[in-house]
């Protein structure tokens, strides 16, 4: 299977769509344990990212996921932005001068991004972050690939792993970002970071479906 530019921009309006749909969830997940501001901040981010897709429909993958983080890190707020951004701009220069992607080219470019992410938030997983889901479903997805598994059932599996890696974050205490503030406080509730980042995880696994049919 090939993932090509085209369907990099079907993604980023699948999640964009999501975000917004999913908007006021996040938000009331982050109102728990954040600054009640994950929903609002993502939306705002994605539909800045919607306006400049338009330019993008002839460019390669990477300067479309660089594209995306860029803009991710210039207009949303809080931790999100900068995590995201850069994931998508580590995914970005995996990419860079590719118009489609193989799923081994994907795992790589997923992988750069979980590193990104770590680096940039100085964290690993555990700590009630989106890493409890990212790196799951990342791991999941390199390893069925390698087991031999087509990438519909290899992403399939990776965002039940990201799922459950979601679902893990409730009995969690926070040690990293707002939430840790909270100390025992933040043990019962779902990491809206861990949530966004299983919402993007389904969105390209509906992509990679499609392709399927």
């Amino acid at each position: 299977m090939t993932i090509t530019a085209a369907h990099i921009i079907r993604f980023i309006e699948t999640v964009a769509a999501r975000i917004k749909e999913q908007r006021d969830y996040l938000t009331e997940l982050d109102s728990a344990i954040g600054d009640a501001d994950h929903g609002v901040n993502l939306d705002r981010g994605f539909s800045t990212v919607i306006g400049k897709l338009p330019s993008l429909a002839d460019k390669d993958v990477g300067t479309i996921l660089k594209t995306v983080g860029s803009t991710l890190v210039s207009t949303v707020g809080g931790a999100s932005g900068p995590l995201y951004g850069t994931a998508f701009l580590r995914a970005g220069k995996v990419a860079a001068n590719r118009f489609e992607l193989n799923p081994a080219e994907v795992v790589a470019a997923l992988e750069a991004a979980l590193e990104g992410v770590q680096a940039r938030g100085k964290s690993t997983r555990g700590e009630k972050t989106m890493l409890d889901a990212l790196g799951p479903g990342v791991d999941t997805l390199k390893a069925a690939c390698a087991n031999g598994e087509d990438f519909v059932t290899a992403m399939r599996q990776s965002v039940a792993a990201c799922e459950a890696g979601m679902h893990a974050t409730i009995p969690m205490l926070a040690t990293k970002g707002r939430a840790s503030y909270l100390g025992e406080r933040s043990i019962g509730h779902q990491d809206p970071g861990a949530t966004s980042t299983h919402l993007m995880a389904r969105a390209l696994l509906d992509v990679v479906e499609s392709l399927h049919l």
